[in-house]
């Protein structure tokens, strides 16, 4: 299995906090999911993340902390993750997930 705790140093940046959760959601790892948004909750890339899904930056650590996230929450980081994830196509009608 995976490391379960990714640095929290190396998730500065809104690329590596998408390439973490891809990660984790790609697992299909219930364990690995929660571990993953709890060191995003915790990281310096939280504030990008939450900047680029228009989310408040407390709220939404406290929600992925909490691994109680809603819907909208959810989709607004899923697309997040898309748009920043190397080699996404950013397109309206670019590759990602369905």
């Amino acid at each position: 299995m995976a490391d379960q705790n990714p640095n929290l140093a190396a998730l500065d940046t809104l690329e590596a906090v998408a390439a973490c959760l891809a990660a984790a959601f790609e697992s299909g790892d219930a364990e690995q999911v929660a571990a993953a948004l709890r060191a995003v909750a915790d990281s310096a890339g939280l504030a990008h993340l939450a900047a680029a899904a228009s989310l408040p930056r407390v709220q939404l650590a406290d929600a992925m902390r909490a691994g109680e996230m809603s819907l909208d929450t959810t989709l607004a980081i899923m697309k997040v993750i898309d748009l920043h994830m190397p080699g996404a196509d950013p397109s309206p009608h670019g590759a990602g997930h369905a």
